[in-house]
């Protein structure tokens, strides 16, 4: 008599738990998908989830939160204070950027590093001047830059010299990610996709209940943005992505192409063969500042800071000896790349 009471505790206890389950599913399978997009940092957002309601206003709020500590175009934020050396304290986001660019500074041996604004500065607008800046002034310069300048404690920024100046736009898009991300698993949303210009964070399933899909871009020279033909796709779920290359952003000068990253050590644009670095990484921050660091030091180079990081995946793009167009890619990466 205890035993039949049992199994039929057990069968009605396995009957709940299926129709729990087949109400999730349905519930998951007729939730829609909403898509919001909108401009920030000087670009622009598209944020897919599954809600039953647009979450819009939210997904602002926290965009102007990062935009309030670290656009150095907002006068008012964190970072604008800091680089006009007025008393300020540091607050969390700014704390947390800060704290990473520096561990992945001392990581790539300063190849990403948020002092150089002052050279990014001489270059793009003396351009727009019509202008390259001089080798004294590129020297004069780089006498502001170098991580090792800057430093926090108790959400004080400390300088070397007061006209040090920070920067995190090669770090900002991939954290605001992460910001929106979080808000985003806050509301309990497991399947969404979050890009700001370029950098992304992914999680469950699309709309169509499949992984996510993400194209990397053929580096064709392509300032207007323009170009949408991919050099591969791929599945990239619960990751963040970001991706850096120069064939977007140069300038022609007396007939010589300057791309628009900066190596700090030298004080002038990039010059190595990579032309595009995709990275994927846990968190869109670093896979944001790791691609630029990669822009910097090449492909040897970079290839040596991914074999002491095997949580990071890259894929990058760039010129061979013959100077065709060839690719490498992290063997962990191979089962990502959709056929």
């Amino acid at each position: 008599m205890m035993k039949n009471k049992k199994i039929l505790w057990q069968s009605a206890f396995l009957l709940f738990l299926i129709a729990g389950t087949v109400i999730i599913v349905r519930q998951q399978h007729s939730t829609p998908y909403q898509k919001d997009k909108g401009f920030i940092f000087g670009t622009v957002y598209n944020i897919t989830y599954q809600h039953d309601k647009s979450l819009k206003d939210g997904i602002e709020a926290e965009l102007m939160r990062v935009d309030n500590s670290l656009s150095p175009f907002n006068k008012q934020s964190v970072i604008s204070k800091i680089n006009r050396n007025e008393n300020v304290k540091a607050d969390k986001m700014f704390t947390d950027v800060f704290t990473l660019a520096q561990k992945i500074s001392a990581d790539t041996d300063g190849a990403f590093d948020i002092t150089v604004a002052p050279l990014v500065n001489a270059w793009g607008f003396g351009f727009k001047n019509d202008t390259r800046p001089t080798r004294h002034a590129i020297d004069s310069l780089r006498q502001l830059i170098g991580y090792e300048k800057a430093s926090l404690a108790d959400g004080t920024v400390s300088k070397k010299d007061p006209r040090v100046m920070l920067d995190c736009s090669a770090i900002a898009k991939g954290y605001a990610c992460d910001v929106v991300a979080g808000f985003l698993r806050a509301k309990g949303i497991e399947n969404f996709m979050v890009e700001i210009g370029g950098e992304i964070v992914t999680s469950g399933i699309n709309d169509k209940r499949l992984p996510w899909k993400i194209g990397v871009t053929k580096p064709v020279d392509d300032s207007l943005s323009t170009n949408q033909e991919m050099q591969t796709v791929l599945n990239v779920t619960n990751k963040a992505m970001a991706t850096s290359g120069n064939y977007r952003n140069f300038y022609y000068k007396d007939g010589k192409k300057y791309a628009h990253t900066i190596d700090p050590q030298t004080g002038n644009p990039v010059q190595h063969n990579i032309l595009s670095a995709t990275v994927l990484a846990d968190d869109c921050a670093s896979a944001d500042a790791y691609a630029t660091a990669f822009m910097v030091m090449g492909l040897d180079r970079a290839k040596a800071v991914l074999d002491r990081h095997p949580e990071l995946m890259a894929y990058f793009i760039y010129s061979d000896g013959n100077g065709k167009n060839a690719v490498w890619y992290s063997p962990t990466l191979r089962d990502k790349i959709a056929e």
